[in-house]
């Protein structure tokens, strides 16, 4: 079983920088995305970005052009970059991997367990 770790949140003033990171337990065989999603409590869990090593990187568009991802297939990791916080911007993040944890098990779907961001002055 591979868990991911997501470390790196915490609170912060409007206008701020955070840097989220997403590590795995162990690596994995190959990795087809790695995303980000944030949820709110009381609300559904939103996607934030996403990452595909074979396509194109995506984001949410209320983030586009502040925050950035990042990651390594080889390392299984993955890095968000976020600056210009908003105060909508709070939230639990969570890292998201869908992935091949060897090449004998189908494509699988893994979720951190999130790290939270407060963005508040």
């Amino acid at each position: 079983q591979v868990e991911l770790v997501e470390s790196g949140g915490g609170l912060v003033q409007p206008g701020g920088s955070l840097r989220l990171s997403c590590a795995a337990s162990k690596g994995f065989h190959s990795i087809a995305t790695m995303s980000w999603y944030r949820q709110v409590p009381g609300k559904q869990r939103e996607f934030v970005a996403m990452l595909d090593f074979h396509g194109p990187i995506n984001y949410t568009e209320s983030v586009k052009g502040r925050f950035t991802i990042s990651g390594d297939n080889v390392q299984s990791t993955s890095v968000l970059q976020m600056t210009s916080l908003k105060p909508e911007d709070t939230g639990v993040y969570y890292c998201n991997v869908n992935g091949w944890i060897t090449d004998r098990v189908p494509l699988r779907t893994y979720w951190g367990k999130g790290t939270l961001v407060a963005v508040s002055s």
